[in-house]
């Protein structure tokens, strides 16, 4: 079939096999240009490793410092007419060249939430690499079952205490607006804790320490981002941000538990706004980031996915000296984003966007090309009009 994108508000619903390939090739590179890692990693868990900071995390691991990798997500398959998720593609598209380049790269596709996804990977674990040194958590999902009790817990977006009014933006029709979201109840709040918080994190550290599955010295990070205030309603102050700081809560227990395994530590990474589904998704957001890319890029300091994880793991995690911390004790590859003048650039750009000057005033552009990426679509040397084959096994 002919795969084209078809876009529905912040997602598209198609997404193009060689395309994911390639795009993930182009992260390959990326890590490959900036020389091998020392004293990297050799054997990593990625949870949440078909898109965005994971599948990035993963990348550098096995490209940068030759790692064998245990990815685990959850995607869909292609169906009779529908194309697979792309980061069904992507996984595929990472460990065909990871098994080209003779490394170990084995994938579990299940809810990572669950007893038996975790028992498998354990499982995995135990036959093939014997232990981990590094584990990586990059959930993003929009609801849990939680194994122990079956309830179903679902995310939201949403501010706290009071509603929420400011600029957003329609990606894929370039209509500048201004969106209310209403604040959260006390039950919604719980729910976007249960999905987007640390217990889960937790829960795998605790099981691979009790199955002695973490290599003396073994390092776990996970996630977050803080952003400017113009975005805090929504996310650092919203429902988000309290997920985040459990997130933060659950970093502090893991690197006790490590801290007792050889020397080991667990810490939050704190990275950039970036273009990917789940941020698609965040009113305000998408606006914010649109500003920030253009300012970014006309400094020459622009970084997505890749050189951000590939910074991360070769200047923090395995930097001559080691990671930098702040005063909450979290690591800080939003550097760049945060710096004085770039926050005053986007501050002053902010109030007099509209849906007239969007193109002018904003990087729109370079965000839908991001966006498309996300799915495969805009790769060089990809042809759209040839047919292709949708439904591919996963590796």
């Amino acid at each position: 079939m002919i795969i084209k994108p078809k876009v529905r508000g912040f997602v598209c619903v198609t997404a193009h096999p060689a395309g994911c390939a390639a795009h993930v090739g182009e992260w390959i590179s990326h890590v490959k240009s900036k020389g091998t890692l020392p004293n990297g990693p050799r054997k990593v868990l990625v949870i949440g490793a078909s898109t965005g900071y994971g599948l990035a995390s993963r990348v550098t691991a096995a490209f940068g410092s030759g790692a064998a990798t245990l990815g685990i997500f959850y995607e869909r398959p292609s169906e009779e007419g529908r194309t697979a998720t792309p980061g069904w593609y992507n996984s595929i598209g990472f460990t065909r060249a990871a098994h080209a380049a003779g490394l170990y790269a084995k994938n579990l596709n299940g809810d990572a939430f669950s007893r038996e996804i975790k028992a498998q990977a354990l499982e995995t674990i135990r036959k093939d690499l014997g232990q981990v040194d590094l584990v990586i958590y990059s959930l993003a999902s929009p609801r849990r079952t939680h194994p122990a009790t079956g309830a179903v817990h679902k995310s939201v977006l949403k501010p706290i205490g009071a509603p929420y009014t400011n600029k957003t933006v329609d990606t894929d029709k370039g209509i500048v607006s201004t969106v209310t979201i209403e604040p959260a109840s006390e039950q919604e709040m719980a729910d976007t804790i249960a999905v987007m918080g640390g217990e889960d994190w937790e829960l795998w550290m605790n099981a691979l320490a009790e199955a002695k599955l973490l290599a003396p010295g073994a390092q776990s990070v996970a996630y977050s981002y803080i952003g400017p205030e113009v975005t805090w309603a929504i996310y650092k102050n919203g429902t988000i941000g309290l997920a985040k700081n459990d997130l933060e809560r659950a970093a502090r227990n893991i690197d006790s538990l490590l801290k007792l395994n050889g020397g080991g530590r667990a810490f939050i990474s704190v990275n950039k706004a970036l273009v990917t589904q789940a941020s698609s998704a965040i009113p305000v957001v998408p606006l914010y980031i649109s500003i920030l890319y253009k300012i970014m890029k006309a400094a020459g300091t622009h970084e997505g996915c890749i050189e951000q994880m590939q910074r991360l793991f070769a200047g923090q995690l395995y930097g001559a000296s080691g990671p930098r911390f702040d005063e909450a004790g979290r690591v800080r590859v939003d550097d760049l984003e945060m710096r004085g003048e770039v926050q005053a650039a986007v501050a002053g750009i902010w109030p007099g966007v509209t849906t007239e000057n969007l193109e002018a005033l904003t990087d729109i552009a370079g965000y839908r090309s991001e966006f498309l990426k996300l799915f495969g679509f805009g790769l060089k040397g990809i042809d759209y009009e040839a047919d292709s084959e949708p439904h591919m096994p996963m590796l």
